[in-house]
């Protein structure tokens, strides 16, 4: 366990209570789905706001980190929306461990120094690194510039895809620990660097404490997501240092809030009063303007908390991918439908040549067909589709509206 800071005896009294659809629309807001400000600054300015983007290898529609973009930005082009990542010149993003394996805002870099730091005290993550491994791949990255796994010697040990070679194995731990840097990706594939050659000197010369490094993710959570609680708090960049030992957990998690400067409120869950923390600045301003309607990856930031998704939709959410196909209730890549500032419905893509089929896809009522139909057509679009094709409908009544509402539109 990481130190962090040390609990208080006492933290103020929350004053202002917020309803569950108070906090609902604040957060929909600072997720970029609510009014102009979720669009300015482009790939950058979105990253910075969310904090923190999930990366996936699943690709039916567009991979996740590129639905991400398109859901708070619109249909912009995905060769941008590449590039704005992996900026070519001066690194804007790396990747690392937050919620999950995620594209951060490279000025994020010392703020992730506890969790190098704490994986290096545990001496190893899945696999066991070997020294001189590592110390081969670093003098390799000295001698040859950056590289990926492939060039470095290849990946794959011979087995299954977690069979990693003895390369991966200390790559991978070196990236874990700061050692190497991934700032880009070609063909899917990371390219690792040394951070000396790539990140401005400022942010590797900033090693930043334990507790500053918490209270500063406690912060890009409680921004990002407009109002948490505390379990919202800890699960966005998985914030699991706040949870380990054995006392104390909520005064860490209410002295790391109250460190980044977030309001004490009380959030009302399933009817009940809840202490949580706000932005000030989503408080400022009641949360006006346009409700984006789009299709959601299943990794999306939005709905990475699957209780929290629950209590302020209604919304049952979860990845089908690894479930096998007859178990399946919703299809291998159901995308719920943001419409309203609610989630309507799902559907499950896949591009087949020029057209968009909508293999799988349930409507919570005949008012989201509308919705639904608008958002089909925009994905499609926006990845090269020229038709739509409706599968499986539920319920089945619904089919002909949702057809009717395609060609309508169209």
């Amino acid at each position: 366990m990481v130190s962090t800071v040390q609990p208080s005896t006492a933290h103020p009294a929350p004053e202002l209570s917020l309803s569950a659809d108070e906090a609902r629309l604040i957060t929909l807001r600072a997720q970029g789905f609510l009014g102009v400000d979720g669009r300015r600054g482009g790939v950058p300015g979105m990253l910075r706001r969310v904090g923190a983007v999930q990366l996936d290898t699943i690709s039916v529609l567009a991979r996740s980190h590129e639905l991400v973009a398109y859901a708070r930005l619109g249909p912009v082009p995905r060769q941008r929306i590449e590039r704005a990542y992996w900026n070519p010149g001066r690194p804007v993003a790396f990747e690392y461990w937050s919620h999950a394996a995620c594209v951060l805002p490279v000025e994020e870099w010392p703020w992730y120094a506890f969790r190098r730091r704490a994986l290096r005290a545990r001496g190893r993550r899945w696999h066991q690194s070997h020294e001189r491994t590592c110390a081969e791949v670093l003098a390799r990255l000295r001698a040859d510039g950056p590289l990926n796994a492939t060039q470095l010697g290849g990946a794959k040990a011979g087995g299954p895809w977690w069979d990693w070679s003895d390369t991966k194995i200390a790559v991978e731990w070196l990236l874990d620990v700061g050692e190497v840097v991934c700032v880009r990706r070609d063909g899917w594939r990371r390219v690792y660097d040394l951070p000396g050659r790539v990140l401005p000197g400022e942010l590797l010369d900033n090693e930043k404490t334990d507790a500053e490094c918490l209270a500063h993710l406690a912060g890009v959570a409680g921004r990002a997501l407009g109002v948490v609680t505390r379990a919202d708090l800890i699960d966005y960049h998985r914030l699991r240092e706040l949870t380990d030992g054995k006392a104390g957990h909520a005064e860490l998690a209410a002295d790391s809030a109250l460190a980044a400067g977030l309001t004490p409120v009380t959030v009302e869950v399933a009817g009940k009063p809840v202490p949580g923390w706000a932005d000030p600045a989503a408080l400022a301003a009641a949360p006006r303007g346009r409700h984006r309607v789009t299709l959601l990856s299943p990794f999306d930031s939005l709905l990475w908390d699957r209780k929290r998704t629950r209590r302020m939709f209604g919304f049952e959410h979860s990845l089908e991918a690894y479930v096998p196909r007859a178990k399946r209730v919703h299809g291998y890549y159901a995308m719920p439908l943001l419409a309203r500032g609610r989630l309507l419905g799902r559907v499950d893509p896949v591009r087949q040549g020029q057209t968009l089929v909508a293999r799988q896809l349930s409507l919570d009522s005949a008012a989201a067909a509308g919705p639904m139909a608008q958002a089909l057509r925009e994905a499609a679009s926006w990845v090269g589709c020229s038709a739509v094709e409706l599968g499986q409908v539920s319920p089945p009544h619904l089919a002909e509206r949702l057809h009717s509402e395609l060609t309508t539109g169209s």
